[in-house]
């Protein structure tokens, strides 16, 4: 089954309001669905983006496709950043401390090449 994140449209004539959801790639734009993951509203100034990131990288981490428009939102959103770059929300992992092994061996260069003056010069 081909799982695609997309829009549900919801609201009243002329004021729509979006359902972001996991729902098969064959289902009609309105129809069955698998999981609600967001809402969002393009009335409001500025338009609400409401995506729970949990679900949304379960899905995207399962093979679900975007469409055109959610990937915008979840852009917007953060969560793309989340789920392209492999890291996990929750838990941001800080890059280890670069200890200052590469100034030794150039410290010694020197101390080499002053032995070999002082070897060439008796």
């Amino acid at each position: 089954m081909a799982v695609r994140l997309r829009l549900m449209r919801m609201g009243k004539k002329k004021q729509p309001t979006y359902r972001i959801v996991a729902a098969d790639r064959r289902s009609p734009r309105d129809g069955r669905f698998l999981e609600i993951v967001g809402t969002y509203q393009p009335r409001l100034e500025p338009s609400g983006v409401k995506i729970d990131e949990a679900k949304a990288l379960k899905w995207l981490r399962n093979g679900a496709l975007p469409s055109e428009t959610v990937e915008k939102l979840l852009k917007i959103n953060g969560t793309w950043d989340h789920f392209t770059k492999g890291t996990n929300p929750e838990i941001v992992e800080e890059p280890a401390a670069v200890e200052p092994a590469a100034e030794e061996p150039a410290a010694a260069e020197p101390a080499a090449e002053e032995a070999a003056e002082a070897g060439a010069s008796s």
